[in-house]
């Protein structure tokens, strides 16, 4: 379970058995050592560039999450395990590099659906613009996936109620306080 360091001193190829959290969170564990091989003493989200068994071609862009212990989650959503034919459970081969390249912020542009919405709920709107900009990223990239009316009004349904300040589940994690 160690990483082998690889083509350049910020690569790192571990193999990890792919593991399950929240009940529907796809992960790798990312120990300190081997987040350390990638960029020593990072603290917050890790912007990495990652194939899983060799695929796909051009590494997805991902972050990794800190747990708080010097450890990271690398969650693989449904795009990464597909095109690399693994499920949970699977044993994988994790290449990482560090993306230099990353930028905060969304690459999704706002749905006018759902900033219509927040503009109408001055309270979901406040806890929206609280939100680290790694989350915002994730729910305007889970909201460009959307393909139907009705996932669309299903999820602004949630998205408002958690951002509104009430507990609940939104895209497989609880919040609570709007966060």
């Amino acid at each position: 379970m160690g990483c082998a360091l690889g083509i350049g001193a910020a690569d790192c190829r571990l193999i990890s058995v792919m593991k399950i959290r929240d009940v529907i969170t796809p992960y790798i564990l990312v120990t300190p050592p081997q987040a350390n091989s990638i960029k020593p003493d990072w603290r917050k989200p890790l912007p990495v560039l990652v194939r899983v068994n060799g695929k796909p071609a051009a590494p997805w862009r991902i972050n990794m999450m800190p747990i708080g212990d010097e450890s990271f989650y690398l969650y693989l959503h449904g795009d990464v395990r597909k095109a690399s034919g693994t499920k949970v459970g699977d044993h994988v081969e994790i290449e990482l590099r560090f993306d230099a390249r990353y930028r905060n912020g969304p690459q999704h542009r706002m749905p006018a659906w759902f900033g219509v919405a927040l503009q109408k709920n001055p309270r979901a709107l406040k806890n929206w613009e609280a939100l680290i900009p790694s989350r915002k990223k994730e729910i305007l990239r889970y909201f460009a996936r959307l393909k139907s009316q009705e996932a669309r009004e299903s999820n602004l349904k949630r998205v408002l109620h958690v951002l509104s300040g009430r507990k609940g589940r939104f895209m497989g994690r609880p919040w609570n306080r709007g966060a």
